[in-house]
């Protein structure tokens, strides 16, 4: 079984206008990408078969407070076929708890959190309440982490914020995305490799050297390494060629692709 655990897509009715706002966006910063699927689920679907992909985790952002119920909603519909979905909260949120408790009734397994769209850095103290209050309700909390192509510098994450972030809060599961922090990758293995978080492999393995990446599992624990693809932004079947190439246990190799995943899916 593969699980991907970092993928995106968008209602149908929106997918077009936001897959072009999405590529623009990193022209515009001078990252050029192009989406590899629709950003639909049918076409994340057709897109997994090909892959080599049994479930994919979706992750949306809540861009505005007025999104959340709508956003949530819809998230929560997607699921099934191979389909599981995270919720997503704002920030600036009148009443963070209502919004989690939603999130929990819809059945949804985690919250995403884009602190460069919603503009917050990771240890504020009202993000703290809203990551306490999440574990309370058996939620995982998935940070976009590091670079990003479609925003520009500096950066509202690092791994030197994250660190503070964890200092001060315990007791329920953080994912960090892109390997801790995208192309960032020194200060994660100074601050953050060894601490209670996991890391996903989003955007990825072509990105990653070698040497540090393996570094970073044997310092950080495969058991704490989730395989992701940041879906429609890169090549699972690619990512997934890259990683077992490496010299890595097979059993190593399960726990990324699948096993880590299961026990926080708890599927």
């Amino acid at each position: 079984m593969v699980i991907d655990f970092h993928t995106h897509i968008f209602p149908d009715s929106l997918a077009p206008r936001a897959k072009k706002s999405l590529e623009d966006s990193t022209v515009h910063f001078g990252h050029p990408y192009k989406a590899l699927t629709e950003v639909t689920r049918a076409s994340l679907l057709e897109h997994m078969d090909k892959w080599g992909v049994d479930i994919s985790v979706i992750q949306p952002v809540v861009t505005k407070p007025s999104q959340t119920e709508t956003t949530n909603t819809w998230a929560a519909r997607t699921q099934g076929d191979g389909i599981i979905a995270f919720g997503g909260i704002h920030p600036d949120t009148d009443n963070y708890k209502r919004d989690l408790d939603l999130v929990s009734s819809l059945g949804l397994k985690g919250i995403k959190l884009h602190a460069e769209y919603q503009h917050f850095y990771p240890e504020e103290e009202r993000m703290l309440r809203i990551y306490d209050y999440a574990f309370s309700k058996e939620l995982i909390v998935l940070h976009h982490a590091g670079f990003d192509p479609g925003m520009p510098e500096p950066f509202h994450t690092s791994p030197e914020r994250f660190a503070k972030m964890l200092d001060r809060i315990g007791g329920g599961v953080f994912v960090l995305a892109h390997l801790g922090s995208q192309q960032m990758w020194d200060g994660v293995e100074e601050y953050l490799v060894g601490r209670d978080v996991y890391f996903d492999t989003s955007m990825g393995f072509e990105c990653f050297a070698t040497e540090q990446f393996l570094r970073i599992v044997q310092n950080h624990g495969a058991d704490r390494i989730l395989f992701g693809s940041d879906s429609p932004w890169s090549n699972a079947s690619r990512e997934l060629e890259i990683l077992n190439s490496l010299p890595l246990s097979a059993e190593e190799k399960r726990l990324i692709t699948s096993e880590n995943a299961k026990r926080l899916l708890k599927i």
